[in-house]
């Protein structure tokens, strides 16, 4: 086999078994971020997030897997910073960590605190995307 063929060979193949690339990577949150989502009419999920907070730590593995799951590519999900964003929690009327926020476009679609089975979480998330 030529070298021009193994090489080709190896693209596809690494083309084929490649994963696919994250298309919205959890983002920190800022109004701007979720005014600017919200305008376009895109769907949302924010995260009060406290690193201190075991329910978070457990909802975070979900979340991520979330950011890297194709069929949530369109969806923009913000990370709050529980304990520095007083403000933003407030404008959002989250009064407890592990709370998660779905909006499509400005509309909110659903909110829960301290869900943690995967399956619940997944259903928050879609109803933004619906």
């Amino acid at each position: 086999m030529s070298f021009l063929r193994k090489l080709s060979l190896a693209l596809v193949l690494g083309l084929i078994t490649a994963t696919p690339l994250m298309a919205q990577p959890i983002q920190p949150f800022t109004t701007a971020a979720l005014k600017a989502a919200q305008a376009a009419g895109k769907p949302v999920l924010v995260d009060a997030y406290a690193s201190w907070c075991p329910t978070c730590r457990k909802q975070a593995p979900t979340i991520d897997a979330l950011a890297k799951d194709p069929a949530f590519d369109k969806l923009v999900i913000l990370r709050l910073d529980y304990d520095k964003q007083t403000e933003e929690k407030r404008a959002l009327g989250i009064v407890q960590q592990s709370t998660l926020i779905a909006f499509k476009g400005e509309k909110e679609t659903d909110r829960q605190v301290g869900i943690t089975d995967p399956d619940q979480i997944k259903k928050l998330a879609q109803s933004a995307l619906h």
